[in-house]
Protein backbone atom coordinates (compact mmCIF):
# COMPACT_ATOMS: atom_id res chain seq x y z
CA UNK A 1 0.00 0.00 0.00
CA UNK A 2 1.30 3.50 -0.95
CA UNK A 3 2.81 5.66 2.40
CA UNK A 4 1.45 8.70 0.29
CA UNK A 5 -1.71 9.94 -0.10
CA UNK A 6 -2.52 12.42 -3.02
CA UNK A 7 -4.68 15.02 -2.21
CA UNK A 8 -5.93 17.92 -5.20
CA UNK A 9 -3.65 21.06 -4.93
CA UNK A 10 -0.43 19.65 -3.61
CA UNK A 11 2.69 19.48 -5.20
CA UNK A 12 4.76 15.73 -5.36
CA UNK A 13 8.43 14.56 -6.49
CA UNK A 14 7.61 11.54 -8.60
CA UNK A 15 10.40 9.38 -9.64
CA UNK A 16 11.60 5.86 -10.69
CA UNK A 17 14.46 4.26 -12.76
CA UNK A 18 14.77 1.21 -14.90
CA UNK A 19 14.98 -2.26 -13.91
CA UNK A 20 17.86 -3.56 -12.88
CA UNK A 21 19.02 0.16 -13.39
CA UNK A 22 18.72 -0.53 -17.14
CA UNK A 23 18.52 2.55 -19.80
CA UNK A 24 14.44 3.66 -20.16
CA UNK A 25 15.69 5.76 -23.12
CA UNK A 26 18.03 4.42 -25.95
CA UNK A 27 17.61 7.11 -28.41
CA UNK A 28 16.29 10.60 -28.84
CA UNK A 29 13.11 8.77 -30.58
CA UNK A 30 12.01 7.46 -27.25
CA UNK A 31 12.03 10.50 -25.29
CA UNK A 32 10.08 12.13 -28.22
CA UNK A 33 7.27 8.97 -27.12
CA UNK A 34 7.55 9.69 -23.87
CA UNK A 35 6.82 13.74 -24.08
CA UNK A 36 3.70 12.78 -26.76
CA UNK A 37 3.02 10.28 -24.07
CA UNK A 38 2.84 12.90 -21.16
CA UNK A 39 0.66 15.10 -23.68
CA UNK A 40 -1.84 12.58 -24.50
CA UNK A 41 -2.73 10.89 -21.04
CA UNK A 42 -2.55 14.07 -19.49
CA UNK A 43 -6.22 14.27 -19.43
CA UNK A 44 -9.49 13.00 -17.71
CA UNK A 45 -10.87 11.80 -20.73
CA UNK A 46 -9.02 8.97 -22.15
CA UNK A 47 -8.39 7.52 -25.79
CA UNK A 48 -6.55 10.33 -26.83
CA UNK A 49 -3.31 7.91 -28.22
CA UNK A 50 -5.73 5.75 -29.82
CA UNK A 51 -6.68 9.30 -31.65
CA UNK A 52 -3.25 9.98 -32.70
CA UNK A 53 -2.51 6.41 -33.93
CA UNK A 54 -5.24 6.88 -36.41
CA UNK A 55 -4.10 10.50 -37.72
CA UNK A 56 -2.62 10.44 -41.11
CA UNK A 57 1.15 10.10 -40.70
CA UNK A 58 1.31 13.60 -42.28
CA UNK A 59 -0.18 14.95 -39.26
CA UNK A 60 1.32 13.17 -36.92
CA UNK A 61 3.96 15.88 -35.41
CA UNK A 62 5.12 14.98 -32.32
CA UNK A 63 6.32 18.44 -31.20
CA UNK A 64 3.07 20.38 -31.70
CA UNK A 65 1.46 19.35 -28.81
CA UNK A 66 -0.80 22.78 -28.87
CA UNK A 67 -3.30 21.48 -31.36
CA UNK A 68 -4.00 17.95 -28.84
CA UNK A 69 -6.09 20.44 -27.26
CA UNK A 70 -6.23 18.68 -23.80
CA UNK A 71 -9.26 19.81 -22.04
CA UNK A 72 -9.11 18.89 -18.32
CA UNK A 73 -5.46 17.51 -17.05
CA UNK A 74 -5.08 15.42 -14.88
CA UNK A 75 -2.20 17.14 -13.04
CA UNK A 76 -0.16 19.86 -13.37
CA UNK A 77 3.78 19.87 -13.93
CA UNK A 78 5.73 22.13 -13.08
CA UNK A 79 9.30 20.60 -13.42
CA UNK A 80 10.63 17.09 -15.17
CA UNK A 81 13.96 15.85 -15.97
CA UNK A 82 14.14 12.55 -17.70
CA UNK A 83 17.69 10.35 -17.56
CA UNK A 84 18.67 7.41 -19.89
CA UNK A 85 17.83 5.33 -16.73
CA UNK A 86 15.52 7.32 -14.44
CA UNK A 87 13.45 10.23 -14.92
CA UNK A 88 11.63 12.47 -12.01
CA UNK A 89 8.69 15.22 -11.74
CA UNK A 90 7.64 17.82 -9.93
CA UNK A 91 3.53 17.45 -9.89
CA UNK A 92 0.70 18.97 -8.71
CA UNK A 93 -2.19 16.93 -8.38
CA UNK A 94 -5.83 18.73 -10.63
CA UNK A 95 -8.22 15.96 -9.58
CA UNK A 96 -8.99 13.20 -7.47
CA UNK A 97 -6.62 10.42 -8.30
CA UNK A 98 -5.24 11.97 -10.83
CA UNK A 99 -1.74 11.43 -9.88
CA UNK A 100 -2.19 7.98 -9.84
CA UNK A 101 -4.07 7.90 -13.19
CA UNK A 102 -2.14 9.53 -15.11
CA UNK A 103 1.60 7.65 -13.62
CA UNK A 104 -0.42 4.36 -14.46
CA UNK A 105 -1.17 5.13 -18.04
CA UNK A 106 2.23 6.87 -18.56
CA UNK A 107 3.92 3.94 -17.20
CA UNK A 108 1.83 0.88 -18.83
CA UNK A 109 1.81 3.19 -22.67
CA UNK A 110 5.54 3.77 -22.66
CA UNK A 111 6.80 0.52 -21.43
CA UNK A 112 4.29 -1.25 -24.17
CA UNK A 113 5.71 0.47 -26.71
CA UNK A 114 9.27 0.47 -25.45
CA UNK A 115 8.97 -3.89 -25.22
CA UNK A 116 7.46 -3.75 -28.66
CA UNK A 117 10.30 -1.71 -30.29
CA UNK A 118 12.63 -3.69 -28.84
CA UNK A 119 11.27 -6.92 -28.92
CA UNK A 120 11.19 -7.30 -24.83
CA UNK A 121 8.54 -8.42 -22.63
CA UNK A 122 8.46 -7.72 -18.72
CA UNK A 123 8.65 -4.69 -16.72
CA UNK A 124 10.43 -1.88 -17.19
CA UNK A 125 10.39 0.29 -14.49
CA UNK A 126 11.49 -0.64 -11.10
CA UNK A 127 8.21 -1.29 -9.51
CA UNK A 128 5.29 1.21 -8.93
CA UNK A 129 6.44 4.95 -9.13
CA UNK A 130 7.83 6.72 -6.03
CA UNK A 131 6.37 9.77 -4.44
CA UNK A 132 7.63 12.28 -1.96
CA UNK A 133 5.26 15.01 -0.50
CA UNK A 134 6.64 18.59 -1.10
CA UNK A 135 5.29 20.21 2.84
CA UNK A 136 7.27 23.69 2.41
CA UNK A 137 7.73 26.36 0.07
CA UNK A 138 11.13 26.19 0.53
CA UNK A 139 11.28 22.60 -0.40
CA UNK A 140 9.61 23.11 -3.64
CA UNK A 141 11.93 25.67 -4.49
CA UNK A 142 15.13 23.53 -3.62
CA UNK A 143 13.72 20.45 -5.57
CA UNK A 144 13.02 22.21 -8.68
CA UNK A 145 16.90 23.03 -8.84
CA UNK A 146 17.32 18.91 -7.88
CA UNK A 147 14.77 18.38 -10.75
CA UNK A 148 15.73 20.81 -13.53
CA UNK A 149 19.44 20.13 -13.33
CA UNK A 150 19.30 16.16 -12.75
CA UNK A 151 21.10 15.35 -15.91
CA UNK A 152 23.97 17.38 -14.77
CA UNK A 153 23.93 16.10 -10.62
CA UNK A 154 23.92 12.15 -12.23
CA UNK A 155 26.79 13.20 -14.59
CA UNK A 156 25.48 13.97 -18.25
CA UNK A 157 26.94 17.49 -18.33
CA UNK A 158 25.42 18.65 -21.51
CA UNK A 159 24.53 22.16 -21.20
CA UNK A 160 21.72 21.87 -23.38
CA UNK A 161 20.13 18.86 -22.14
CA UNK A 162 16.72 19.00 -23.60
CA UNK A 163 14.56 16.57 -21.96
CA UNK A 164 14.68 18.94 -18.54
CA UNK A 165 11.97 21.05 -18.12
CA UNK A 166 14.65 23.82 -17.47
CA UNK A 167 14.54 24.49 -21.66
CA UNK A 168 11.18 25.38 -20.83
CA UNK A 169 11.58 28.07 -17.91
CA UNK A 170 14.34 29.57 -20.09
CA UNK A 171 11.62 29.75 -22.78
CA UNK A 172 14.15 27.62 -25.26
CA UNK A 173 11.81 24.72 -26.42
CA UNK A 174 9.04 24.10 -28.52
CA UNK A 175 7.65 22.13 -26.42
CA UNK A 176 5.83 22.64 -23.35
CA UNK A 177 4.62 20.09 -21.08
CA UNK A 178 5.56 21.98 -18.15
CA UNK A 179 3.98 25.35 -16.25
CA UNK A 180 6.81 27.05 -14.91
CA UNK A 181 5.31 30.05 -13.25
CA UNK A 182 4.58 28.98 -9.26
CA UNK A 183 8.59 28.70 -9.58
CA UNK A 184 9.57 30.98 -11.91
CA UNK A 185 7.06 33.66 -10.18
CA UNK A 186 9.05 33.85 -6.67
CA UNK A 187 12.13 35.50 -8.64
CA UNK A 188 12.61 38.49 -10.07
CA UNK A 189 13.79 36.81 -13.31
CA UNK A 190 15.05 33.85 -15.07
CA UNK A 191 18.71 34.78 -14.76
CA UNK A 192 17.76 35.08 -10.66
CA UNK A 193 16.43 31.90 -10.61
CA UNK A 194 19.55 30.05 -12.82
CA UNK A 195 21.92 31.38 -10.73
CA UNK A 196 19.86 29.98 -7.55
CA UNK A 197 19.92 26.07 -9.68
CA UNK A 198 23.30 26.54 -10.65
CA UNK A 199 24.17 26.83 -6.82
CA UNK A 200 22.55 24.47 -5.65
CA UNK A 201 22.72 21.93 -8.12
CA UNK A 202 26.94 22.23 -7.83
CA UNK A 203 26.54 21.48 -4.43
CA UNK A 204 23.80 18.50 -4.76
CA UNK A 205 26.31 17.22 -7.56
CA UNK A 206 29.51 17.87 -4.77
CA UNK A 207 27.63 16.07 -2.42
CA UNK A 208 26.90 12.74 -4.87
CA UNK A 209 30.33 12.46 -5.31
CA UNK A 210 31.37 12.65 -1.57
CA UNK A 211 28.91 9.65 -0.67
CA UNK A 212 30.18 7.43 -3.56
CA UNK A 213 33.68 8.11 -2.22
CA UNK A 214 32.57 7.41 1.05
CA UNK A 215 31.04 4.24 0.04
CA UNK A 216 34.18 3.08 -2.18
Amino acid sequence: MRKVEFANGEFYHIYNRGVDKRKIFESHADYERFFLSIALLNDEKEGWLEVWRNLPKKEKIINDFRRLNLRKPLVEILAYCFNPNHYHFIIRQLEKKGIEKFMHRLGTAYTMFFNKKNKRSGSLFQGSFKAIYIDTNEYLLYLSAYVNKNNFIHGYNNANWRYSSLVEYKKENKVNICNPYPVLGQFIDIDEYLKFVDKNSLYLKDKKEEQRYLLE
